[in-house]
């Protein structure tokens, strides 16, 4: 069981930065990534065909014999996971409890914004569990679609990524919020520019590496560590243009894809 690997998908390749924190908290680990590629983006889908997509994504990765499934997308966390928890036996991690947690414990005003897509900002799954822990703080949230395309087109440090987030992040500059949650996984490889915007004294929330924290936390709780005395695996599928996500994704994670496979998902 130990030697098993870490399931992780994503409706496509934002969970990468999520894989890359698991990476760098634990070495150790194997781990088997599915990028939805082919029905991307899920946050401009229904919560009925969101949650199919993830369960036929889940099947795929238990299939694969993985002993942690995580759910590295804010929308499917926001949508899904309860029902996902429901089918599976082993343990379940989203990203959005993470990432409330740290804001909880980050913010000093008890004024706290969240950005995401579409989806997981309508779901108000931030604002819900964030409250749940303190119902004292008041969150904003704001969607930021376009920090998506942004992201996968590697311009996050220029003019254009600049003009964008200064018109995103207007109103919540105004809201007095001292911390700020990346409710999107593509969102950490806009931190710098996002930070700059909002100026000195915003504490932002990684959501990646919240959640990376608490897989560890979780291998640790249920004695499933995996051995450092052998090679991890690192295996990725897509289920669309593979060409495509290693040139975007070996920028996510900041290191080479050796080998990537094209599957069929829910067929």
């Amino acid at each position: 069981m130990n030697d098993r690997p870490i399931g992780v998908f994503d409706s496509g390749i934002g969970g990468l930065t999520v894989l890359k924190e698991v990476f760098r908290k634990l070495p150790d680990e194997s781990t088997v990534y599915l990028g939805d590629t082919a029905r991307v983006p899920y946050g401009i889908r229904s919560a009925e065909t969101v949650t199919r997509y993830s369960f036929e994504n889940t099947g795929f990765l238990v299939s694969m014999g993985i002993k942690v499934l995580v759910v590295a997308c804010n929308t499917v966390s926001a949508v899904s996971l309860e029902a996902i928890k429901g089918r599976l036996t082993i343990p379940v991690i989203g990203v959005i409890e993470p990432g409330s947690r740290a804001a909880v414990r980050a913010t000093r005003n008890k004024n706290v914004g969240v950005i995401g897509t579409e989806a997981t900002v309508n779901s108000g799954a931030y604002a819900r569990i964030i409250t749940a822990m303190d119902a004292s703080i008041r969150v904003f949230s704001l969607p930021c679609p376009l920090f998506v395309p942004l992201a996968e087109e590697g311009l996050t440090d220029d003019a254009i990524a600049t003009m964008v987030a200064e018109r995103y992040l207007k109103n919540l500059k105004e809201k007095g919020i001292d911390t700020l949650v990346l409710g999107c996984t593509h969102y950490p490889l806009l931190k710098d520019v996002i930070g700059k915007v909002m100026g000195g004294g915003i504490s932002l929330i990684d959501s990646a590496t919240e959640t990376a924290s608490e897989i560890k936390e979780t291998l640790v709780r249920n004695g499933i560590e995996g051995s450092p005395s052998r090679e991890p695996l690192r295996e990725f599928y897509v289920t669309d243009a593979p060409e495509k996500f290693l040139k975007v994704g070996e920028r996510f994670l900041g290191e080479k894809i050796a080998h990537i496979e094209k599957i069929s998902v829910g067929q």
